[in-house]
């Protein structure tokens, strides 16, 4: 028996995630930073260490940037600091689309070098043998259907997925063939809202949604857009804050302060101790 003290709050795990199908939603939302996970392990069941970190955090146009470098510094950022929640890291693109050996790897990789308790995956007709191949060997797996980011190269843009009758067929079997693959959670991305309700009814895993339907089995938003740090978000976000014009105040007053010479004052500065 290991003589280290357990932590004292028990981290959520995926079967903790799996069992709430069907029961009071999962909350989700992103994490990319040490300070923020901190702020969200109090309130959210799961974190993701979403690759929108390429677009919210590093400016770049699209999620295909974001290399496995990056999604390894941003996980082990979010779990030195949060402590009860399930903490899951998106595989990059590229790092898992290939052959399931080198899925394995890079997972595995992920998941030693992070300590995080699952990686995530965009799902397809190619990656359902890779979910299965990296769940028999150990490593718990989110899927992701519906609109997939990573593919969006090839789709010409972010748009909302399932609206006409093949489309809509397609993503469901996705969805199913995910979950029978092993995956324990299945994010469902931009699709209309009767084809979300439709794949959380058919399939045994909890459905994660984002741009999708109220009953999905949980929710997740990227952080962000929630708190209101970008002039623009998505329809399918609600703002909970308006940080951007916040911060844009409170940077504005350092800004007068510190040409008025009224920053620093006495009460932040050091003084020479008299004698």
């Amino acid at each position: 028996m290991s003589s280290h003290r357990q932590d004292a709050v028990r981290r959520i795990a995926a079967p903790d995630i799996a069992a709430r199908k069907g029961g009071v939603p999962i909350v989700c939302l992103t994490a990319y930073t040490a300070p923020m996970a901190e702020i969200l392990d109090e309130h959210c069941d799961l974190l993701l260490v979403g690759d929108s970190v390429g677009m919210v955090v590093h400016g770049l146009p699209n999620t295909v940037g974001v290399t496995l470098e990056m999604m390894i510094l941003h996980g082990q950022a979010v779990m030195r600091t949060a402590r009860r929640a399930m903490v899951v890291v998106d595989m990059p693109f590229g790092s898992y689309e290939g052959a399931p050996e080198t899925a394995y790897e890079n997972a595995a990789r992920v998941m030693k070098e992070t300590g995080a308790q699952a990686v995530k995956v965009e799902s397809g007709p190619t990656v359902v043998a890779t979910i299965e191949y990296l769940v028999k060997r150990g490593i718990p797996v989110m899927g992701h259907v519906g609109l997939r980011p990573q593919a969006v190269l090839v789709d010409g843009g972010f748009k909302a997925k399932g609206k006409a009758g093949e489309e809509r067929a397609r993503i469901l079997e996705e969805a199913k063939a995910t979950a029978a693959a092993g995956a324990f959670a299945v994010v469902v991305e931009g699709v209309a809202e009767g084809l979300a309700r439709e794949i959380t009814e058919a399939i045994s895993v909890p459905t994660i949604g984002i741009g999708a339907s109220a009953g999905c089995d949980g929710q997740i938003l990227v952080t962000d857009d929630m708190l209101g740090l970008f002039d623009w978000t998505p329809k399918f976000v609600r703002r909970y804050g308006d940080l951007r014009a916040e911060i844009g105040k409170a940077v504005g007053g350092y800004a007068e302060d510190v040409r008025a010479r009224r920053f620093p004052g006495p009460a932040e500065i050091y003084f020479a101790k008299a004698g």
